[in-house]
């Protein structure tokens, strides 16, 4: 009985491990925060920046922010970049795909320098991170 048991438990995890998968990782190397009366903007260092790390996830053809709290996140598809944006309107992260990262560094330094970009809305304040996919 003990062995069924953990077989089941194995089971149940495994399943539960392959229904979920990761769709966009990311470190961020700059982070901006705004309120109206008030700008900051601060390079991060490798430290400080590896308890900032984006992730976000699929699971059973939806997306989460696992990083905010896995929030649902609605998947924008769009030329150059997707998109994925809260459901509840708190932000969005925006992913230059991966095929399109030299034309678009050749418009712009943060298109080169950069592969995402990570906004959050906090009452009237944004905090904002620019970073690498990892």
């Amino acid at each position: 009985m003990k062995q069924l048991i953990s077989t089941f438990v194995w089971f149940f995890l495994t399943v539960a491990a392959q229904a979920q998968s990761t769709t966009f990782t990311g470190l961020p190397t700059v982070k901006i925060t705004e309120g109206g009366v008030e700008r900051s903007a601060e390079k991060l260092d490798r430290a400080t920046a590896s308890t900032l790390f984006c992730v976000i996830n699929e699971k059973d053809g939806k997306f989460y922010w696992e990083t905010r709290g896995n929030k649902p996140l609605l998947k924008i598809d769009s030329n150059a970049f997707v998109i994925y944006v809260a459901v509840d309107g708190s932000g969005y992260v925006r992913v230059l795909k991966p095929e399109f990262k030299k034309a678009a560094a050749s418009i712009s330094a943060t298109e080169k320098n950069y592969d995402y970009v990570e906004h959050m809305l906090l009452g009237l304040r944004t905090i904002t991170y620019y970073g690498i996919a990892t």
